[in-house]
């Protein structure tokens, strides 16, 4: 049997109280509010900002192994394109379900808990933004990046070119072209 291994901070306004639930399997609860975002939710190009907005529209079931959480959470997302390195913002939309477990039913090791009549949803939603953010975001799909030689933003010119560049490796065998063509 596994048992959670902390306290729950009830300050916290993403750890919801499940004492009214009871252990009366069928019992439910709506959650409707909104509350800040926690820090470090997100990767190193895009993430949500400390204390944006985390909308929740959620269903609190009790079930005979614990509390199933179902419902939305709505998060802004800002961060910057991974080939012109614009600023992104952005909002998204994550669909959670997940079984809290009572400490007395068996669960897998990374199992979540009900602790002292309570759940928190951070880890839940951490998971949730982390598994549906984009590997490499982008400010449109069709963004041209960064010119690779000066760095200039190729969405803001698209004729910027440095003209034919010789691979200065080749330089030399070029000068002797050269002298071979004014014989």
């Amino acid at each position: 049997m596994n048992s959670p291994q902390r306290s729950l901070d009830a300050r916290s306004p993403l750890v919801l109280e499940v004492h009214e639930l009871g252990r009366r399997a069928g019992t439910m609860r709506q959650v409707d509010r909104t509350v800040p975002a926690p820090e470090g939710i997100g990767i190193e190009m895009v993430r949500v900002p400390q204390g944006s907005p985390i909308g929740l529209d959620l269903k609190l079931e009790s079930v005979v192994e614990g509390v199933y959480v179902s419902g939305t959470a709505e998060v802004e997302l800002e961060g910057e394109c991974a080939r012109c390195l614009v600023g992104i913002e952005d909002e998204m939309s994550l669909d959670l379900q997940e079984l809290y477990f009572y400490s007395d039913k068996d669960a897998e090791e990374d199992a979540y808990f009900v602790v002292d009549e309570r759940i928190d949803l951070e880890p839940v939603i951490r998971d949730a933004v982390v598994l549906d953010l984009p590997f490499t975001p982008l400010c449109r799909e069709d963004c041209a990046g960064l010119c690779p030689t000066c760095g200039t933003n190729l969405n803001d010119d698209p004729e910027h070119d440095h003209g034919d560049r010789v691979d200065p490796r080749w330089g030399k065998l070029m000068d002797l072209v050269g002298e071979t063509d004014e014989n």
